[in-house]
């Protein structure tokens, strides 16, 4: 899920551009798209750890922790959107930023429960992957973050082809050098597939 938020963050804009920029849907929708797309980059890593440590305590017949944890992170939510709508005039992208932030709220008080209640205790090792996933993402995101500047993917708009070619490529290329320095540092492709 890290480099998918990555990739959200710093490459919203030609995603974007790409796949919706023709006819009525001009440039100011796409980087009012683009904001909201962004806000979806923040709450990836939430959205799909909830579905891995929610189970936990459902394997265990708890079924109120979540529940109470999803109340608070659905007000937080709430929250958020009034501060970000009505303090901060963010319009439509604040929608997208209080449901991630308030998913990476609800996963991290999750994961907190299930540490302090004995019942996860990280195996050896995940440090180290961790920080090679972070290192390898940041690298991916950097080149990433060139690529949508560097190229204006909205005048590309004139060759449809053209455009969908270049983040077809600037994609495969992000894939390549994540997995690539994935690979330099010891992490090897198969360690992501499930065993058994």
């Amino acid at each position: 899920a890290l480099p998918c938020a990555v990739a959200l963050l710093v490459f919203a804009q030609p995603m974007v551009a790409t796949l919706f920029h023709r006819g009525a849907f001009d440039g100011r929708a796409v980087a009012m798209t683009t904001l909201a797309v962004m806000g979806w980059g923040v709450g990836v890593l939430g959205l799909v750890a909830m579905k891995v440590v929610a189970p936990a305590f459902f394997a265990r017949q708890d079924m109120r922790t979540p529940m109470w944890v999803a109340i608070g992170a659905l007000v937080l939510t709430q929250l958020l959107n009034a501060g970000l709508i009505l303090g901060l005039g963010m319009g439509v992208a604040a929608l997208a930023l209080s449901i991630g932030l308030a998913a990476n709220a609800n996963a991290g008080l999750l994961l907190w429960l299930l540490r302090r209640r004995g019942l996860y205790q990280p195996a050896a090792g995940w440090a180290g992957f961790a920080w090679r996933v972070l290192l390898a993402s940041a690298l991916m995101g950097a080149g990433m973050a060139v690529a949508a500047r560097r190229i204006d993917w909205l005048a590309l708009g004139a060759q449809e082809w053209g455009r969908a070619g270049a983040m077809a490529a600037a994609l495969a290329l992000a894939a390549a050098v994540y997995f690539g320095l994935l690979a330099l540092l010891g992490i090897r492709a198969r360690s992501f597939m499930r065993k058994g």
